[in-house]
């Protein structure tokens, strides 16, 4: 990652400082992703303008459609968010947004009224202009509609509902006027889907795509007349299981190469390559070659991480199936080099963990949870194997916060620090014998409450004169500690925002000499390394 050689030259030194939050980057191929969750919790239908250079999201938690804008046309990791337009007074919970070729009507389906909304756009593409025209209802054919989809010249109308699993065609006598659209015929895709949730057409009519939530994948049908649903055969599938279980809106790019799904599970927009345009079974979503790991394939909970202090293993701990996991890295302190190992369930002390620590040497384990709200403790009889855990005991913290979340300990194991999310502060505590809970006596505590107000993880630098936490927030943040070691000396220095990465952050840790910190995101399971 650090050493990167360049033709004719000498690879130039190592610039990296450590421990400074202003230097973090992210150094890895672009992410195919993109967090729309600090805009809306509950993200549903997708478009794009017709050059790929905006995106809209249609939300039900903000009832709004959010526009971004792409540097990089059709590339999601070059969006940002611009702004918003409310949907409220017409629908409080919007499930898809269309937009009419040219940009000057847009066009909302959502399942409180079951009806589609048409607006007019004084300026193209831009959602702050709109302004509410006229509606149609859809509920005679479909009491809980998902998404809408028009044809390319906009004399037909789509709807996909969730309770026929149907998608059903309408005809409009006037061109993108729905006030003169007339129910024509469905094409049911139950035997496909049972829960439909979006709707995509290839540009010339002879391909239909249909996405849900029980099979958590696409399902392509041929069209033998274009635009004709009741000619529409199932043809094959492609699972976007592995990306989000709850997908909701589906889009391709308008020459069928590029194909972008939403989730309501992560709210992330992530982005498919297709090498042959329109085969959806020619897709494939880009994984980051480098500063990424996806552990949500062992618990799709994951809350702590932990390093080994040379960086060839890897711990985390999930809260799904209750357990710590290890993990072998071929290439130390590179998760993209990770390799699972083995796991070891705490289920009997915690069955909820959020906390992870290990003693230096590797002969103790420690975990928290909100089960017990306490510091579990573990002997290792071979230092670093999780299979030769054996429980010891348990340090209450219950009286100073009832959501205990993050673990850390001082280097030589005579400080532990709790993070709490019910006091929104991160709690200090004595140890009379070095790493042996029982004798852990309450100090003091440091309110994080104006940064964040659900902190999940803490970590200290190795000398103890700075402190990060990480949580809801959607930041890293940063304190500077007078006296090492002392929460009370601790002020803010600053923050890393990493909600382009991540909208729940329940964990960070840094390598041992500060020049990499890695990240977890709770809904996706994607571990993410930065450098500094």
């Amino acid at each position: 990652m650090f050493d990167k050689v360049l033709m004719g030259a000498a690879a130039p030194k190592e610039t990296l400082s450590g421990w400074d939050l202003s230097n973090a980057t992210y150094n890895g191929t672009p992410v195919g992703y993109f967090n729309v969750n600090p805009q809306d919790s509950s993200t549903f239908g997708l478009f794009f303008k017709a050059d790929g250079t905006k995106m809209y999201v249609a939300g039900s938690s903000g009832d709004a459609i959010n526009e971004y804008n792409l540097t990089t046309a059709w590339d999601v990791s070059t969006a940002s968010y611009n702004q918003s337009f409310s949907v409220v007074s017409q629908e409080g919970s919007p499930r898809d947004v269309f937009f009419k070729s040219d940009g000057t009507k847009m066009y909302i389906i959502g399942s409180s009224w079951d009806t589609v909304f048409e607006y007019n756009l004084s300026t193209a593409w831009d959602v702050s202009t709109a302004s509410y025209n006229q509606s149609f209802s859809v509920a005679l054919q479909e009491t809980a509609p998902q998404a809408v989809f028009f044809k390319s010249d906009g004399t037909k109308m789509y709807v996909l509902g969730s309770t026929s699993d149907a998608v059903f065609e309408y005809n409009l006598t006037t061109a993108w006027d729905i006030s003169t659209a007339s129910y024509n015929q469905n094409f049911s895709v139950s035997s496909q889907e049972a829960n439909s949730t979006g709707l995509s057409f290839k540009s010339d009519g002879t391909k239909m795509f249909i996405i849900g939530a029980t099979g958590d994948d696409i399902n392509e049908y041929n069209l033998t007349t274009a635009w004709d649903v009741s000619t529409a055969s199932y043809s094959q599938n492609f699972s976007v299981a592995s990306q989000d279980i709850y997908p909701h809106g589906v889009f391709f790019k308008p020459d069928g190469t590029k194909m972008y799904v939403v989730g309501v599970e992560t709210r992330f927009v992530f982005q498919y390559s297709l090498s042959t345009a329109w085969d959806i079974s020619t897709a494939s979503y880009i994984v980051p070659s480098t500063d990424y790991f996806r552990i949500k394939a062992q618990d799709t909970q994951p809350q702590a991480i932990f390093f080994k202090p040379d960086g060839t293993k890897m711990y985390f701990a999930g809260s799904a199936n209750d357990s710590v996991y290890e993990y072998n890295l071929s290439t130390a302190w590179d998760v993209s080099t990770a390799s699972y190992n083995q796991s070891f369930s705490v289920a009997s002390q915690e069955s909820i963990p959020t906390g992870l620590f290990f003693k230096p040497d590797g002969t103790k384990m420690y975990v928290t949870g909100l089960l017990t709200d306490g510091v579990n403790e573990y002997n290792l009889t071979t230092a670093w194997d999780i299979s030769t855990a054996s429980y010891s005991q348990v340090f209450s913290v219950v009286t100073q916060d009832t959501n205990v979340r993050g673990l850390s300990f001082k280097g030589d194991g005579t400080k532990m620090f709790i993070a709490g999310a019910t006091g929104d502060n991160v709690y200090e505590y004595s140890l009379s014998t070095a790493w042996d809970v029982s004798t852990a006596s309450y100090d003091q505590s440091f309110s994080v409450a104006s940064q964040d107000i659900y902190p999940h993880g803490v970590f200290f630098k190795p000398d103890g004169t700075k402190m990060y936490v990480c949580g809801n927030s959607g930041f890293v943040n940063e304190y500077n500690l007078t006296t090492a070691w002392d929460i009370s000396t601790a002020s803010y220095n600053q923050n890393f925002s990493v909600v382009k990465y991540s909208h729940f952050v329940t964990e960070l840790f840094f390598k041992s000499n500060g020049t990499k910190m890695y990240i977890i995101d709770y809904y996706s399971g994607i571990l993410l390394s930065f450098d500094l």
